[in-house]
């Protein structure tokens, strides 16, 4: 009979994907009554919806991010509405379209006039706190703390607000700080904090790390722990390599060669398992100061990435592997089934809705999203069959803008302008989408459906013209 480890040793070990019963209570089954539950929101960078060991990824090993979907739920359709850093950012925060909430790109401005969750939940009573990356450009980083719309604002303008992975220099609640060491220990450290300051307190927390933007970077001890790892790389990269005009933008960091792309590969995954790793320091510190049992952690990406699939890499485009991303939920008392796992459309525009419906607050009329409670409660008989996605032209890369409908079994995507060719795909069939159809006359019957879907779902979006 396996010997029972205590939840505090099973999360200093992220041991808890492997242990199952062997647990001692890793779960409360229900929330203390009338408790309303804290919120911890870690978002990364660039990590798609495969790169964690829970989604089957043969090489990585996550066992942080393991333990939130072996104890809560992974959403396993999840999306980002645009495939962009700041753009899906400002979506994480608002629960709005791009084209709502005005961040379009990376270098369209935040508006000020934006509300977040975050500010929502402040106002209902809770200690809340914005602590990492916020690449949303202006005149340098919002004063969200000096406003009274956040207690804590911890964030950096480096790089153009990327940050750079050591000694990161940071702003606190509007004044300049230097920093040690390595960006995610250095971000938990003050999450950590927070989450000591916010004890006797409901809290949310939006932890938004730097990893894993390129160029990549991990602390020495990771750096080869893949070296032996048999990689996949897409078949057409390796019969063809990359587009060069899409991606002659990253010609630098190596990935026009079949070495270089693996290695580049290879050290995404070291900064990735680094990160997994140093928030277990934040979950213990949950657990040691008896909060983990009331709050909701929730885990997700900001857009996905392309490794050669399609002979193209980075983001941006329509295709599965660089809007799809992580979504991982724990919420104690709430997931009738820890360890489920949602297949339903999830979208990042719902993080917003579902904070404040978890914390029994109403969700603004403007917000686009829904609350995805239902769906980890198994209760949602109705939901969402499809999403329309939206990319705006990002100065210099080529991408041009474009719009698409993705259902449950297809895609269609239209250029702005047809500057590049319509795209259909049978998801169902053609899961990888490399059979564009939108040309057959065999087809033509689902072309001119999915283009009024998307048609339907832009309108209902707020976006009516044709772009």
């Amino acid at each position: 009979m396996p010997k029972k480890i205590s939840r505090r040793q099973a999360i200093k070990t992220g041991a808890l994907a492997g242990v199952g019963a062997a647990l001692a209570s890793p779960l409360p089954t229900k929330a203390a009554a009338g408790q309303r539950p804290n919120f911890l929101f870690i978002l990364t960078d660039d990590q798609r919806y495969d790169a964690l060991s829970a989604a089957g990824n043969s090489v990585l090993t996550t066992p942080n991010m393991d333990w939130i979907a072996k104890t809560g739920a992974r959403l396993s359709n999840a999306f980002a509405t645009t495939s962009l850093c700041s753009p899906s950012r400002a979506c994480f925060l608002t629960g709005k379209y791009a084209h709502s909430h005005g961040v379009t790109n990376n270098i369209t401005p935040w508006q000020e006039h934006n509300v977040t969750f975050l500010e929502l939940l402040k106002r209902a009573g809770y200690f809340t706190g914005f602590i990492g990356k916020w690449h949303m450009p202006g005149r340098g980083l919002p004063d969200l703390a000096g406003q009274g719309k956040v207690d804590r604002f911890i964030s950096f303008t480096a790089v153009g607000g990327q940050g750079v992975y050591w000694d990161c220099p940071m702003v606190a609640n509007g004044k300049s700080i230097s920093t040690r060491g390595y960006v995610a220990d250095v971000l938990n450290d003050f999450a950590m904090d927070f989450l000591r300051e916010a004890q006797g307190k409901n809290f949310c927390l939006y932890l938004a790390h730097k990893t894993c933007h390129a160029p990549f970077s991990a602390p020495e001890k990771y750096r080869g722990i893949y070296d032996q790892a048999e990689l996949n790389l897409p078949a057409e990269y390796l019969a063809k390599g990359l587009k060069w005009k899409y991606s002659s933008q990253h010609q630098a960091s190596g990935f026009m060669r079949k070495a270089g792309m693996e290695a580049e590969l290879k050290k995404y995954y070291e900064t990735l398992k680094a990160l997994d790793d140093s928030v277990t320091r934040v979950f213990e510190q949950l657990d040691r100061l008896k909060l983990i049992d009331n709050t909701v952690v929730i885990w997700a990406g900001d857009n996905g990435f392309l490794w050669g699939e399609h002979n193209l890499v980075d983001k941006r485009f329509a295709y599965e592997e660089s809007i799809r991303i992580p979504l991982l939920v724990r919420a104690p008392g709430i997931i009738p089934n820890p360890g489920a796992n949602i297949d339903r459309i999830t979208l990042n525009i719902d993080l917003a809705p579902s904070i404040l419906d978890l914390a029994g607050l109403p969700m603004p009329s403007d917000m686009q999203g829904r609350s995805f409670k239902p769906l980890l409660q198994g209760k949602a008989a109705a939901w969402r069959t499809g999403f329309f996605y939206e990319y705006f032209y990002d100065p210099p890369f080529p991408v041009p803008t474009l719009f698409a409908a993705r259902t449950e079994d297809m895609k269609y995507i239209r250029y702005e302008n047809d500057k590049l060719p319509k795209e259909l795909y049978l998801l169902k069939s053609d899961p990888r989408e490399q059979l564009n159809l939108a040309a057959d006359h065999k087809y033509g019957a689902q072309k001119s459906r999915m283009a009024d879907e998307l048609d339907r779902l832009r309108e209902a979006a707020g976006l009516s013209r044709k772009r």
